[in-house]
């Protein structure tokens, strides 16, 4: 008769170890995220493993990736993991005091845009509510969600979404932002080829405001050249209105430096402009009351167009 594994001695700490090595798909930078030194992290992996007669990882040069068993462990482990963390959260909002918590992450474009507005109608509405708002890439967005960390994010609706649950709750436009002096500011509207001419004030390339331009730029056979990279659309328009290059950025971002900054946005043509943004969680019959909460108001702007 075979015999079931010990429920007992399951792990939480390696658990949550075993997670995070998959993540950095290497056992040295799982230990040196996790706090611990190789050696402890490499003595827990072998008890895991151990303990569900199992390997789990398959150890080359190259790093670390999950076997087949390991997978399925990483599955479950997230779930669980993702369980116990929003009981902690939970539990320490009723020893504040507190009606509730919302956490989100949201990415830039949201922050900049439609969110202050729609958190200041749910603080309206739900003033016992708690809200914790962290700025964040897309992908970095989506990753917290998954692992549990906060129920709900808003991201690029150009990133990896796997095994959550989304729709979109705004829709924004791309426009170019140049000086009112720049001769371009006097048109209707700019071809993207046109505008990829020009130097570019842009951010990180791995965020997903910039793959979108340089899919756009890929798309018509252009390369895109950035001439410097900041941190935030505030920086961004200062960059432009200091007469480094120009930029692409989403109308309602831009809009409030335009007159303070001398700037104008032009429409542009001859790529997507839509920049959707995806509201997404793990799964919405197990969200908290006040995300519930959240995510009916995100609707029920959408449907008020």
């Amino acid at each position: 008769m075979r015999k079931p594994i010990n429920l007992n001695r399951f792990d939480f700490i390696s658990l949550r170890l075993f997670v995070v090595t998959v993540e950095a798909g290497s056992l040295t930078l799982g230990a040196e995220r996790f706090g611990i030194s190789l050696a402890a992290a490499s003595k827990r992996i072998a008890e895991l493993e151990a303990h569900v007669r199992s390997t789990l990882l398959e150890r080359s040069k190259r790093g670390v990736v999950p076997t087949a068993a390991g997978q399925t462990l990483l599955r479950h482990a997230i779930d669980l993991i993702a369980g116990v963390e929003q009981l902690a959260l939970v539990m320490d909002d009723f020893h504040h005091g507190a009606g509730g918590h919302l956490r989100i992450w949201a990415n830039a474009s949201a922050i900049a845009g439609f969110l202050p507005e729609l958190l200041a109608a749910y603080a309206a509405a739900h003033p016992a509510v708690m809200i914790d708002l962290e700025d964040a890439t897309s992908e970095e967005a989506a990753r917290t969600v998954a692992s549990g960390a906060a129920e709900l994010a808003i991201i690029g609706a150009n990133t990896p979404a796997t095994g959550l649950q989304t729709f979109v709750c705004d829709v924004d436009e791309l426009v170019l932002i140049v000086p009112l002096a720049h001769p371009l500011s006097r048109e209707a509207e700019v071809h993207i080829c046109e505008a990829l001419a020009l130097d570019i004030v842009g951010m990180n390339r791995s965020t997903s405001l910039m793959r979108q331009i340089a899919e756009a730029a890929n798309a018509a056979g252009r390369s895109l050249k950035i001439r410097v990279q900041v941190r935030g659309f505030d920086a961004m328009c200062r960059m432009v209105s200091a007469g480094i290059g120009a930029a692409i950025l989403p109308r309602a971002a831009a809009a409030p430096h335009l007159r303070s900054m001398g700037l104008r946005g032009v429409r542009l043509v001859g790529m997507r402009t839509e920049r959707p943004l995806l509201l997404v969680m793990r799964d919405r019959q197990l969200l908290s009351a006040p995300a519930k909460a959240f995510v009916e108001l995100v609707e029920q702007r959408v449907k008020s167009g």
